[in-house]
């Protein structure tokens, strides 16, 4: 127990045969609960599981691989059907610090937030220490997850290293999340979606040469599709179906104003280029101005968007 509450770590397990064991004799005596999800390894990481003796230990096994939010679904199940209050995730390869875990609590035990990450940017010393190409990916993936998920006051989505309340975990719907690595995004709009605040925390990582079995190309790939439905479906569930604000009347119209100055545009380009005969200047305007007027709705949308960060630490009922 920490500070009054108990804490539960949960984390996913593949082909960690070799890590897995100092992982969880690292962790701090306080931690209440630990629950290891064997995600079908192929190497003896559940045999090594089965072996370690400690009563707070309880190991799930996936018969099939699932991925890392697949694996995270069923420790967090598992992990509600007990008592914690706060459930903190780890990886299983030895790159996170459990002796920073209780930095990871100190928003939410201050209700600052409901949910808590690891931000690797915001310790210099240590952002040497990614690989050059995850920390280029890092930054444009930041970016995207800013406007996918709406916490522009959060940076290094990917970081695996997170803490939660009880109160946000109950609230969501936990098997809706994705099973593999977009499942940290994808826990990102389902908390949006309940108004719970998260908070970046300055946590560095360990690289000592540890395999990865994140595929860059992959992730570049089908990451940015991904972000742009959970952006629609932000916008549509915020704007449109929980409330409708002064952002839903901007983003109608300037859309709108913005599609109709571009076809008009387009249009009236290739009637000149095939005519030889210029535009007027009236004709021109009227493609102009609703592109501006559309440009200048979406950019206050974007203004008011970050101005509605949620806030307001969720209580238990």
């Amino acid at each position: 127990m920490y500070s009054g509450m108990k804490i539960c770590v949960v984390i996913p397990a593949y082909n960690a045969e070799g890590s897995i064991v100092q992982v969880l004799s690292s962790l701090p005596e306080w931690i209440d609960q630990i629950i290891v999800v064997n995600d079908c390894s192929r190497d003896d990481t559940l045999g090594v599981l089965n072996a370690i003796r400690d009563p707070k230990l309880r190991v799930i096994n996936h018969a099939q691989n699932r991925g890392v939010g697949g694996a995270m679904k069923s420790g967090y199940a598992a992990g509600l059907e007990g008592d914690a209050d706060i459930f903190v995730k780890m990886d299983s390869d030895g790159q996170m610090d459990p002796s920073q875990i209780h930095r990871l609590l100190k928003p939410l035990l201050e209700k600052k937030a409901n949910y808590a990450k690891g931000n690797r940017f915001l310790h210099p010393k240590q952002l040497k220490t990614m690989p050059r190409l995850r920390r280029a990916g890092n930054f444009l993936m930041s970016f995207l997850s800013k406007l996918a998920t709406g916490y522009w006051n959060i940076f290094d989505p990917t970081n695996g290293f997170t803490a939660i309340t009880r109160q946000a975990l109950e609230l969501i719907e936990i098997e809706r999340l994705a099973d593999g690595y977009y499942f940290e995004t994808s826990l990102l709009e389902a908390l949006y979606l309940v108004r719970a605040p998260v908070a970046d925390v300055s946590i560095h990582a360990i690289y000592n040469g540890e395999k990865s079995y994140l595929n860059e190309a992959k992730v570049a790939f089908q990451f940015p599709f991904k972000m742009f439905k959970t952006f629609m479906n932000r916008l549509q569930m915020t704007y449109f179906m929980q409330n409708f604000t002064a952002v839903s009347i901007f983003l109608i119209i300037g859309l709108i104003s913005s599609l109709f100055g571009f076809i008009w545009g387009v249009v009236h380009w290739r009637v000149s280029s095939l005519t030889h005969v210029p535009a007027s200047t009236g004709t021109i305007m009227v493609a102009v101005l609703p592109i501006f007027l559309g440009i200048q709705l979406l950019l206050e949308v974007i203004v008011l968007d970050i101005q509605n960060i949620p806030k307001d630490f969720i209580e238990r009922e």
